[in-house]
């Protein structure tokens, strides 16, 4: 998406701007000659994540913007007052503000340690409120004020709530300002809206968390940025209160083909879709529960499919995995079974494992044989509610590897 320059001279207020969808939608706007304020906590490298408030700052001068980096936490109120106010007095005020500041945690409720929890809820939806809070005498000043919470849209179907209901309460409390703000500033021309991708979007955050393959599946965070470009410079009183999805943003100011977000061009049809909105085109209505789809016809297909597996394990494939999994099978074939690629050389079978589990599954009899036999993959199935994990995410993912390897023997 080609830059306007409607941006030049404004000044934007970014959490969680030092890496990922953050620094994005910073360069973007930077390109329009625009004043960032990096407002994030990290100053000094960190051993997992690239990126700190400095080398962000560095790329926006690069790309034509000035910056401000700040060190700042959004749960810290003086922080965020510091930021602020140093922001006002280098730049003479704010005009936008990207709540993009996020935690995650994909865990179940007996999985989430209640500090898990509260770090979820207090940058999520309580870091939103307040850096919008502190931000709003600013943007009452401004004749293009915009507050953009990266933050998905509401929706009440369980489906979103089962796996994750920790998260998915702090997330939608960023959308709930959007909700409540929208409405209480819309007669003083303050645009209140909220972003989310219709796909897994490819930032190191993400790649930590369900591993380096996800980039096959995954689109840049390009495409958010360029989205959030395209809302940002709309006039405030003509958009607000919306829950928009970045495709379709873009698609409204006419940039239909899609293919060069995508990480990978050849898979630009085979994205996985983001948590909490459907696959383009899906129905509307998808309340039907996985366990009532349509019973699998002829001979059982789960025990055939771990008598296989169970002829395949080896020391090797026990040595590369190291875990235990339990997987809770629903539907046509309900039942228990496990797989051990803990001990020995391995083995399965009917019933809860010998040991505890590192991680247990829970999906349809029918998602779980498409799953073994490659026709769906694991962390697109997670996201969209397909699969149910709880216990270490990261072991669980390694069953991903395992059937690739599998694949052709099954």
């Amino acid at each position: 998406m080609i830059n306007s320059g409607k941006l030049a001279g404004r000044t934007l207020f970014i959490t969680g701007a030092s890496r990922g969808i953050g620094k994005e939608i910073a360069l973007k706007a930077a390109r329009d000659g625009a004043n960032i304020v990096v407002a994030a906590k990290t100053a000094e490298p960190h051993p997992k994540l690239p990126g700190t408030i400095f080398t962000a700052a560095a790329e926006i001068e690069k790309a034509g913007g000035k910056a401000h980096p700040c060190v700042v936490d959004v749960r810290d109120e003086n922080q965020v007052r510091k930021a602020i106010q140093e922001a006002v007095a280098k730049f003479g005020g704010i005009d936008i503000v990207v709540n993009n500041a996020s935690a995650i945690s994909l865990t179940t409720t007996p999985d989430t340690e209640m500090k898990r929890y509260d770090l979820m809820h207090n940058i999520n939806t309580r870091g939103t409120f307040l850096v919008s809070k502190e931000c709003l005498p600013y943007l009452k000043k401004s004749n293009h004020a915009h507050i953009l919470n990266i933050s998905p849209p509401l929706s009440m179907k369980p489906k979103w709530f089962g796996p994750h209901v920790a998260y998915t309460m702090a997330k939608y409390g960023m959308s709930m300002c959007v909700l409540g703000m929208a409405e209480e500033f819309k007669d003083q021309g303050i645009a209140v809206n909220a972003l989310w991708p219709r796909t897994a979007i490819q930032t190191a955050a993400i790649e930590m968390l369900t591993g380096p393959e996800s980039a096959k599946w995954s689109r840049k965070p390009e495409i958010m940025a360029d989205a959030a470009y395209a809302i940002l410079c709309k006039e405030p009183r003509q958009l607000t209160g919306q829950f928009l999805v970045d495709d379709e943003v873009l698609e409204s100011v006419g940039v239909t083909n899609l293919t060069d977000y995508a990480c990978v061009r050849e898979n630009a049809d085979q994205l996985m879709v983001d948590f909490f909105v459907e696959a383009k085109g899906a129905p509307v209505d998808d309340a039907t529960p996985a366990a009532a789809a349509a019973p699998a016809a002829g001979p059982a297909k789960i025990p055939q499919l771990f008598k296989k597996i169970e002829s395949l394990l080896s020391a090797e494939i026990v040595s590369k995995t190291q875990a235990v999994f339990q997987f809770n099978i629903s539907g046509s074939e309900q039942g228990t079974w496990f797989l051990d690629l803990k001990n020995g050389t391995g083995s399965c079978g009917t019933g809860t494992p010998p040991s505890a589990p590192d991680a247990t599954l829970s999906m349809n009899s029918n998602n779980f044989f498409d799953m073994f036999s490659g026709k769906l993959k694991a962390v697109p199935a997670y996201m969209t509610g397909k699969l149910k994990i709880s216990g270490d995410f990261q072991k669980a993912l390694k069953l991903e590897k395992l059937m690739k390897a599998l694949k052709s023997k099954l």
